[in-house]
């Protein structure tokens, strides 16, 4: 992957992540609910969390079992998207908003540079990327969302969330732009 994939996957993460850190603060009671299940909290103004049990942000790991979500655009057009509560994706909230060029990688993925690395620790079980996920591919400190199922599991490999988007539009998409949810 070249440095201008890099630093513009490195733009979008840290917009996530305070997202994801601002919410995990929260201690009012506005309460957001999706279908059959349990409900966060969260402030007004601040992002919504809400316990999802979508495919691609679970996992046998409890940190991936919260979902947050957040607001997205691929080429100006609005994509429902969620992050999960790992410490990657509570640290890529910590750099919204962001706003990332995009470019093909493998054929599999479209990727960006963030503005910095993002905090693997306490990292959970690999798990293989599936199509519509946002991933954070360590070594290279670079976003990546998948319009094809990604290569087995690997630990460098973590998922953040997941976009509800079709594969074509997902692996057409130029620039995407994520921000806190209201």
């Amino acid at each position: 992957m070249n440095s201008a994939v890099r630093r513009r996957l490195a733009r979008v993460a840290p917009a996530a992540a305070l997202l994801l850190a601002v919410t995990a603060c929260s201690s009012d009671s506005q309460e957001a609910t999706l279908p059959s299940s349990s409900s966060a909290s969260a402030s007004e103004g601040e992002p919504e969390i809400a316990a999802s049990t979508t495919p691609s942000a679970s996992s046998s790991a409890s940190d991936r079992s919260t979902a947050m979500n957040v607001r997205v655009t691929l080429d100006g057009r609005p994509v429902d998207a969620t992050l999960n509560n790992s410490p990657a994706a509570r640290d890529f909230a910590e750099l919204l908003p962001l706003t990332l060029d995009l470019e093909n990688f493998h054929g599999t993925e479209r990727v960006a540079d963030l503005p910095r690395k993002l905090d693997t620790s306490g990292a959970s079980e690999p798990a293989a990327a599936k199509v519509g996920d946002i991933a954070y591919y360590a070594p290279w400190g670079n976003l990546a969302l998948f319009y094809q199922d990604g290569p087995a599991a690997s630990a460098d490999l973590l998922i953040l969330g997941h976009l509800d988007v079709s594969a074509d539009q997902l692996g057409r998409a130029d620039r995407i732009t994520v921000e806190a949810a209201s």
